[in-house]
This record gives C-alpha cells, structure tokens and sequence, in this order.
C-alpha cells in the first residue's frame, strides 16, 4: 500500500510564493516517477511537475517552467513543490501523484498509479 499526504497549500496574493510537500509511505523501491498536478472545475487534470526518483531528471509544464522547482527528499520520502511568481491561474486543487511503471515518462496523468488527496491553492489578484 502506498500513502501520499499532500500539504501546505493556501490562500496568496499574485506574485507571493507558497511550496507543497508531500509525504510518500509504503512501498517505494521501484518508484519510477513522481508528479504534481493540478485540477479546476473547468479543467482536466494537468501535470505540473515531474521527477525521476532514480536519477533525479525533471519535466515540467511551459506554463510553470522559470516559475515552479520540483525536488525530492528521498531521506524524509517527501516530494516539494516550490512554487513563485503565482498567478491567478494557477489557483486550482494540486495533487501528487506517483508512478510505479517502468518505461513512463511525461506528465500524463494515466501514467500514475497513486494518488494523494489534494490541497486547495488559490491565487488572489
């Protein structure tokens, strides 16, 4: 079984800064990939962010890349999102997501196989 528990999601004005975490447990030595995502109500889920755990390669949006830092902190099985220069549109429900299947790669969403349950970002203008 395997848990991630997402936080540190908030409420802040354009241009503020807020970072994510999340905190993988369970069974996690043949985890491939780890993401973030984000979900509005008049939006398909979207990747954010992607790391490789087993050399650290990231992937990321265009719509967050210079903006966005995904890192991971195998010692604490915790995963960041680091997140500045917010906008408006990027307030929307993130999730992370990680991914067991050898061979993936990119930010689709059917590539992962858990999820977390999800922390409310919102972007005030």
């Amino acid at each position: 079984q395997v848990l991630l528990v997402e936080s540190g999601g908030g409420s802040v004005q354009a241009g503020g800064s807020l970072t994510l975490s999340c905190v993988v447990s369970g069974y996690t030595y043949s985890l491939q990939w780890l993401g973030w995502f984000r979900q509005t109500p008049e939006k398909e889920r979207e990747g954010v962010a992607g790391i490789y755990n087993r050399d650290g390669s990231t992937l990321y949006a265009d719509s967050v890349k210079g903006r966005f830092t995904i890192s991971l902190d195998n010692a604490k099985n915790t995963l960041y999102l680091q997140m500045n220069s917010l906008k408006s549109e990027d307030t929307a429900m993130y999730y992370c997501a990680a991914d067991y299947r050898i061979g993936t790669f990119g930010l689709g969403a059917d590539n992962y196989d858990y999820w977390g349950q999800g922390t409310q970002v919102t972007v005030s203008s």
